[in-house]
């Protein structure tokens, strides 16, 4: 492998975080262009945009390692092994791997939980897919940052997959974190594989020189780079602010 990444973790903060509102709605149930909320339901989305933008802290630590062994379902890098069904058909010849582990703190869970307990139930729930919304837009611009550092190397990068998600075993979040711990920003796991604060992503991507990138590569319909030579269709909007 000539092209190079350092391996050393990163951690990123003050993130340009833009907030999807399509994904907000999608976690209350509306889907695009099907169903569309009434004007109450639009002003506590308003109100619950405007609480989360001033709750979130965005930040993630990211690693870049390479692959040191790959068969159909495994991948080796850092002495860790990571267990992905299919992975080699899916991902194809990878030479590096790319751990992340993404979080938007935990002020705004603790303010939704106020809200619950306040019994004012419609903005904790809106407040709650603010917050999902907020982490899964926090994951692509990773992603994308990912895309953005390979780039020069000449390596395209796939697409970003996530214990739990599919059908890879939640319980590799342990190796995951093993290869990316998230303490350095304040993510910590439990025995049952789930992040705190709650609003985080952990997320595995790869690179290569001959890596596949998928037909379902959404990262490029909003992301913000303009002359990416793996750009499969044009962006349509941006998890960049």
């Amino acid at each position: 492998m000539s092209a190079t990444f350092s391996t050393a973790p990163r951690v990123l903060t003050a993130l340009p975080l833009a907030i999807d509102p399509d994904e907000v709605l999608r976690f209350q149930g509306y889907k695009k262009s099907v169903d569309t909320p009434g004007p109450e339901v639009l002003a506590i989305f308003d109100e619950a945009l405007a609480l989360g933008r001033g709750l979130v802290a965005p930040r993630a630590v990211v690693r870049w390692l390479a692959v040191t062994r790959r068969d159909a379902d495994t991948i080796e890098a850092g002495g860790v092994t990571l267990t992905i069904p299919d992975v080699g058909r899916l991902w194809g010849p990878i030479e590096w791997v790319a751990a992340a582990v993404c979080t938007i703190g935990d002020g705004l869970e603790r303010r939704a939980a106020e809200l619950w307990a306040a019994r004012e139930l419609p903005l904790a729930a809106m407040l709650d897919s603010v917050g999902s919304g907020a982490v899964e837009s926090l994951a692509e611009y990773v992603n994308d940052l990912l895309c953005q550092e390979a780039i020069p190397l000449g390596l395209p990068v796939t697409n970003r997959v996530s214990p739990g998600y599919g059908r890879w075993d939640v319980r590799q979040q342990k190796s995951l974190f093993g290869m990316c711990p998230g303490d350095a920003i304040g993510v910590s796991l439990n025995e049952a594989c789930f992040m705190s604060p709650v609003k985080s992503i952990s997320l595995l991507a790869a690179a290569g020189a001959r890596a596949k990138v998928d037909h379902y590569f959404s990262q490029c319909a909003r992301c913000w780079m303009p002359d990416c030579a793996y750009r499969r269709m044009p962006a349509r909007k941006t998890v960049h602010r």
